[in-house]
């Protein structure tokens, strides 16, 4: 780890010396070109250790969270593992069946190892997460994209005064925020509410437990909505009641929410009954609903069944209006980029030539691009043919 940290303050080195070097010969009111010859390949080298485009991570350990869900240690097979900030995920890229996809997978260890964790749990009609849990093993290697995401704390604006609503694997970047606050002895008040559908599904429960048995400074509450018979603990949802008995008044407080589409549903009306103000809410999206047809909007006409026909790039290829657009050129050969697939990165932003496709309002797509003829394909569904330009 040492060498690490040597090899990399060498580069973030030569690169100062480059900058130091060109302030000398700055006039003022001078730019700096990093495109030039004599800056470039100091910078080049500087950006890609701490900021790779793609990374080669081989499993080093494979452990069972609970029964249907594992966590992947990780470490990196072409370089050093860069820094990133608690809550920041990377887009892991398969093949499955001849179809080279990729889903986004939060970081759930913390900063500063050697290793990166990512935790993967099954879910009914998946098709990533299905494979990793049943196919991959221990020494299998696995390529990513650098660590990136914007769902973490900025001391700046948040405060320190924090509640985090989770929902099933959406603990998964809250994990890697408490790891990190509890090494740096919570220098903020959290409080977190984690909701599952069952007592089994719970990740990380003992773990949460002995962080808040140890800390008065972080407060944790699990909401089970399908509990077993005789289950004692909360039941039910995360409602403004429940956040308000856990976490007192919204007044200075920061919300992180992250889980499922249905949370977001039901979980940010009830922020605003507790008086939660808009800029002070951060989301972490976990990629398309489950069954677009019950999104708000969505066209009663137009059944998940229904095939259309998609030209891009002067090539015909068949979608179905159920399933993101991005899912369907992917099982076609059509490779287009991807990052988040929530619609918030915009790495898969296309061209819509013609026709019209339904896109979630939940979904971070910019208005500029709604007026402009963008769409996100990850979370675009074909509601007529397409013409698209990729």
């Amino acid at each position: 780890m040492l060498r690490n940290i040597i090899d990399l303050l060498e580069d973030l080195g030569d690169y100062g010396k480059v900058i130091r070097d060109r302030q000398k010969r700055q006039r003022p009111g001078e730019g700096i070109d990093y495109t030039s010859r004599k800056y470039r390949e100091a910078v080049r080298r500087a950006v890609e250790r701490l900021h790779p485009k793609q990374m080669r991570l081989r499993v080093a350990e494979i452990i069972r969270d609970t029964p249907s869900t594992k966590t992947f240690r990780l470490t990196r097979e072409d370089g050093d593992l860069p820094p990133f900030r608690a809550g920041q995920y990377v887009n892991l890229f398969v093949t499955i069946d001849k179809v080279l996809t990729s889903r986004p997978y939060s970081i759930s260890s913390p900063p500063g190892r050697e290793y990166i964790d990512l935790t993967v749990r099954n879910r009914p009609g998946g098709f990533v997460a299905p494979y990793l849990l049943r196919k991959i093993k221990k020494g299998d290697v696995l390529n990513s994209t650098g660590p990136t995401g914007s769902f973490y704390y900025e001391p700046l604006i948040d405060g320190h005064d924090l509640v985090f609503l989770a929902g099933g694997s959406g603990i998964t970047p809250f994990m890697s925020i408490l790891r990190r606050q509890a090494e740096m002895d919570w220098p903020q008040r959290i409080t977190l509410l984690y909701g599952s559908r069952r007592i089994q599904d719970v990740i990380f429960d003992k773990e949460l437990a002995r962080l808040a048995q140890a800390s008065e400074r972080f407060n944790y509450a699990r909401i089970i909505s399908e509990p077993p018979k005789n289950f004692r603990g909360l039941k039910g949802f995360i409602d403004a009641k429940t956040i308000r008995k856990f976490a007192g008044e919204a007044e200075d407080k920061t919300f992180y929410i992250c889980g499922p589409n249905a949370m977001f549903d039901f979980c940010l009306p009830e922020l605003a009954k507790f008086g939660a103000l808009p800029h002070k809410i951060k989301r972490e999206l976990y990629g398309p609903p489950d069954d677009v047809t019950r999104e708000p909007g969505w066209p009663k006409k137009v059944k998940p069944e229904t095939m259309f026909r998609v030209r891009v790039n002067g090539r015909d290829i068949k979608a179905r209006a159920g399933e993101p657009l991005l899912n369907s050129l992917e099982r076609q050969g059509v490779v287009a980029p991807a990052v988040c697939r929530s619609g918030e990165c915009s790495a898969c932003r296309t061209k819509l030539i013609e026709g019209r496709v339904y896109m979630p309002p939940h979904t971070g797509v910019r208005e500029a691009d709604r007026q402009y003829g963008y769409i996100h394909a990850c979370v675009s569904y074909p509601l007529s043919d397409l013409v698209i330009a990729i």
